[in-house]
C-alpha cells in the first residue's frame, strides 16, 4: 500500500539516476557526482534554495536522453558539445512539473559559455550544470582526488570565457580551496550526505502524479530502443484492465498500472546493443538480461511508499513453479497482482514486433499463454480472464500502444 501522500522525490530520482549510471563502471555514479557539483556551486553563487534543488536534479539526470552505451562514453570527452542527449532529456523530463526547470537546465547543460553569451534562451543553470559535468568527468577514480585537484584546476580554469561562464568559473576556483568539497565529491557516503541535505524535496503524489512519474520512468526506459519503445505501456494497459475483470477496486487497478510502468526500470542496466539483437541471445547476454527484474526491486526498494508496488514490479519473471527469476519466489508467496502483471508481460512481448520475430496472432499467442498455464508457469485464473476477454484485453493494448508509439514517433523528431 502506498502509506503516505508525501512520496519522496529525492529517493525516486536517486532511484532512476543509479538506474542510468548501472550500464557501465565507468559511468557509475557519475550522474550524482554532477548534481552535488552543480548543488554546491549554486549555492556559492548565492542562488535561493529551490534554484539549487533544480541545478541538484538536473544534474542527477542530465544524462538520461544518452540511450545507448557509446553516446554515454562519448560524453566522457572534456570538450564535447553534444547537445543532442540534452534535448532529448528535455522532451523526457519537461512534462513533469516537478521537473520542469530541471529538464531547461538539461536541454542546454553541454553549451560552450562563448556560444551561450550570444543568445538569450540558454539558463543559468544550464552553464553550471555544463562546468559541474565536466569537473567530474576528468575525476579519475583510481587516484586520491586531493592529488587531482591541480591537475582538474588546470583543465577548467584556462576554459574561462570560452567552455565556461567566468562567474561560474570563480564560484568553482572558491569550492576548489575546500578539501571537503572533494572528499564529498567522491565518497562512498555522497548519496547519504545528500539525502540529509536534500531531506525535504519531497513532492505530495496523488494516485495521478503517482502514474505520471511512473510513466515519464517507463518512456526513458522504453525509448531507448524502438522495439521496447511502447512495450510498458502495453504491460500496464493490460495489467489494469485485467485487474478490473477480475474485480480489484479502481484504486487497486491504478497502483497495478503504476507496477507495469516501472516493472523493466531494471533495463536501464542492459546495453541497447542486448536489446535489439536480431538473433539468439548469448548465455552471457541472456544472464545480463536476466539481472534486470533484480535491478528494478534494488532501484526501487529505497523508496517505503511504493513497498507493495515494486514487490508486484519486481516479481514479474517470477513463476508459480518457481522457475522464475532472480528470486525464485513461488505459489502463495506470490502476489496475484503480481502474477496479473507477469500474464500482462507475457502477453504483450509476444504479441508485439521484435527484432528476431513478429508479434503471434491471437491464437498463437492464447495457445502460447495457456501453455504456460499448464506448466505451472503462469496463474491459470489470470489467463482464464484473458482467453474470456481476449478481445477486449487486447484491444486496451493495442491503444495504449498505438498513444505510446506516437510520443516515441514526437520524441524522435
Amino acid at each position: 500500500m502506498i502509506r503516505k501522500r508525501q512520496v519522496s522525490l529525492f529517493e525516486m530520482l536517486m532511484g532512476l539516476s543509479r538506474a542510468v549510471d548501472l550500464i557501465s563502471n565507468e559511468v557509475v555514479n557519475h550522474q550524482i557526482k554532477v548534481g552535488y557539483i552543480a548543488l554546491c556551486l549554486g549555492a556559492e553563487m548565492g542562488l535561493p534554495p529551490e534554484q539549487q534543488d533544480a541545478l541538484f536534479m538536473a544534474g542527477a539526470l542530465h544524462d538520461v536522453g544518452a540511450l545507448s552505451l557509446q553516446e554515454r562514453l562519448d560524453l566522457l570527452e572534456f570538450e564535447t558539445q553534444d547537445q543532442l542527449h540534452g534535448e532529448r532529456g528535455y522532451r523526457l523530463l519537461r512534462r513533469f512539473p516537478p521537473l520542469a526547470r530541471a529538464a531547461e537546465f538539461i536541454r542546454y547543460h553541454h553549451a560552450h559559455w562563448r556560444t551561450a553569451r550570444k543568445r538569450e534562451d540558454i539558463p543559468l543553470g544550464s552553464l553550471i550544470l555544463h562546468l559541474a559535468d565536466r569537473v567530474a568527468v576528468v575525476i579519475d577514480d583510481h587516484e586520491h582526488i586531493l592529488q587531482q585537484v591541480p591537475r582538474i584546476k588546470a583543465r577548467v580554469l584556462p576554459q574561462s570565457g570560452e567552455m565556461f561562464m567566468p562567474e561560474v568559473v570563480d564560484a568553482f576556483q572558491r569550492l576548489a580551496a575546500r578539501q571537503h568539497f572533494w572528499l564529498y565529491t567522491v565518497s562512498d557516503s555522497l548519496y547519504w550526505s545528500l539525502g540529509k541535505r536534500l531531506g525535504p524535496l519531497t513532492v505530495e503524489l496523488d494516485m495521478e502524479g503517482l502514474l505520471g512519474i511512473s510513466r515519464l520512468f517507463s518512456r526513458i526506459i522504453d525509448f531507448r530502443s524502438r522495439f521496447t519503445a511502447t512495450h510498458s505501456q502495453g504491460v500496464a494497459a493490460s495489467a489494469e484492465a485485467l485487474a478490473a475483470l477480475m474485480g480489484f477496486s479502481a484504486r487497486e487497478c491504478q497502483m497495478i498500472r503504476v507496477a507495469g510502468n516501472l516493472h523493466d526500470l531494471g533495463k536501464l542496466a542492459v546495453p541497447s546493443a542486448i536489446l535489439e539483437k536480431p538473433g539468439r541471445l548469448t548465455d552471457e547476454e541472456y544472464s545480463l538480461m536476466k539481472g534486470h527484474s533484480f535491478y528494478t526491486y534494488h532501484i526501487l526498494e529505497a523508496i517505503e511508499e511504493l513497498e507493495i508496488i515494486t514487490l508486484w514490479a519486481s516479481f514479474h519473471h517470477e513463476r508459480l513453479d518457481g522457475s522464475g527469476y532472480p528470486f525464485q519466489i513461488s505459489g502463495d508467496q506470490l502476489p496475484l497482482p503480481a502474477r496479473i502483471v507477469a500474464v500482462a508481460d507475457v502477453f504483450t512481448a509476444i504479441t508485439e514486433d521484435r527484432p528476431y520475430r513478429a508479434g503471434m496472432d491471437p491464437e498463437a499467442a492464447l495457445g502460447l499463454l495457456r501453455k504456460m498455464a499448464e506448466e505451472g508457469a503462469l496463474d491459470r485464473g489470470v489467463v482464464g480472464v484473458l482467453a474470456d476477454n481476449f478481445s477486449e484485453v487486447n484491444s486496451v493494448r493495442h491503444r495504449a500502444q498505438e498513444d505510446a508509439h506516437r510520443e516515441y514517433e514526437e520524441f524522435q523528431l
